[in-house]
């Protein structure tokens, strides 16, 4: 590279606090010099030719100056990757904030369900997502000029004939959930005054009978098999190990994997404590092979600015994510050449185990943290060997 192309424009004064930035991050050494600091000594070079102060920099000027680039025949960087840049330079106080783009009425009303959801109802960030995209699906479908919210016609007949429409293209657990998820709008729409009648009433039950399946249960040989796939002595290795083990032997979900906090493990105790559904918080015993799992990799892990316990492997490095949790759950099964299964299934599998060494209900569900015993109730249909001493043999036929 000539030593023209080095010069970084007006944006020399910063290049040392952005390398610094990155890799904290946890990008390499070599994808900071190589890609990121050339880049930003293009794009300094460009403000320069284009007499753009380094106050006026942010998402339209990273456009143009992509747009200059694709003229000219490159092949530029992708928006995204200017990202942490604006952000360094936001905190570093050099960029004003980005303006806040004025929302749609909709946006609005769907941001507030959200805050209610969390604040009102303590739901899980996922869950909220989850029904403020099913929010937004739903009242857009009834918005009209004169109706920019779609709340103004909603009535008994229109919800119950939005259920019956679902319920030929989707499967009965599906509309099940979609019919709780239009009963939290609903209620939501009512409380803050946008209905007038409390229309979360007219939503229609779904013909179903509860627990009418049995769990499936994965084998324990399934599970060693997953846990010996892991190379333990490599960061991601040591990390899918003890994300697995906390899995298998302590029956977390999810996302009580990724909110695990530093804090929460209590080593001289030998307890970890739980951030649950509702946020609900409970201590259980740490095991020491678990524990012995979590040190292996924390050993690993470089020291991060951060109280959560599992990050992500690649920069930007941030704190693992539920999805995150559950892709590590099928990549293991795809590296131990089992059939793939979502991480809820190895909470089953300890429930199946701890059945079959002679463990009650009540000792199951206090170890997966059940509020109603009859959730753990359903455990009791894969104890076949129990249930064949206590069936009564049909009319007429032999045992």
């Amino acid at each position: 590279m000539s030593g023209s192309e080095r010069k970084p424009g007006r944006l020399g004064p910063y290049v040392d606090g952005y390398r610094d930035r990155l890799l904290e991050l946890g990008y390499t050494p070599l994808s900071v010099s190589s890609r990121s600091l050339v880049a930003l000594g293009q794009l300094g070079r460009w403000m320069a030719s284009e007499d753009v102060d380094v106050d006026q920099l942010d998402s339209r000027a990273i456009k143009a100056f992509l747009a200059t680039r694709r003229t000219k025949d490159h092949r530029p960087a992708a928006t995204a990757s200017f990202v942490p840049l604006l952000d360094y330079l936001r905190d570093e106080g050099v960029t004003p904030p980005e303006p806040a783009r004025a929302l749609a009425p909709l946006d609005g009303l769907i941001g507030e369900y959200g805050d209610w959801m969390i604040v009102d109802r303590a739901l899980a960030p996922e869950t909220v997502g989850h029904r403020q995209r099913f929010a937004r699906r739903f009242l857009a479908e009834r918005m009209t000029p004169e109706d920019d919210l779609g709340v103004k016609n909603l009535t008994s007949a229109t919800v119950t004939a939005f259920l019956l429409r679902e319920c030929e293209r989707l499967k009965l657990s599906s509309v099940e959930c979609y019919a709780n998820r239009l009963r939290s709008l609903l209620r939501f729409l009512h409380v803050r005054g946008y209905t007038a009648h409390p229309l979360a009433d007219c939503v229609p039950s779904v013909a179903s009978w509860r627990d009418a399946g049995i769990p499936k249960v994965f084998p324990r040989v399934d599970i060693d098999r997953l846990l010996q796939s892991c190379e333990r002595s490599s960061l991601s290795g040591a990390r899918d190990f003890a994300i697995l083990s906390l899995l298998s032997r302590l029956g977390l979900r999810a996302v009580e994997v990724s909110r695990l906090q530093l804090a929460d493990l209590y080593w001289r105790a030998g307890e970890i404590e739980v951030d649950g559904k509702a946020h609900r918080r409970d201590r259980l015993p740490l095991p020491s092979d678990v524990g012995e799992a979590l040190v292996d990799y924390l050993s690993l892990r470089e020291r991060r600015d951060t109280g959560r316990v599992f990050l992500t492997l690649h920069a930007p490095i941030r704190p693992i994510e539920p999805t995150g949790v559950r892709t590590v759950v099928r990549e293991a099964c795809r590296r131990a050449g089992v059939q793939p299964v979502g991480a809820h299934r190895l909470r089953h599998a300890l429930a199946s185990e701890m059945l079959r060494q002679d463990a009650s209900l009540f000792d199951i569900g206090q170890v997966l943290r059940h509020k109603d015993l009859s959730t753990t109730a359903i455990y009791a249909k894969v104890d076949f060997a129990r249930l064949r001493e206590v069936a009564q043999p049909w009319p007429g036929v032999g045992r």
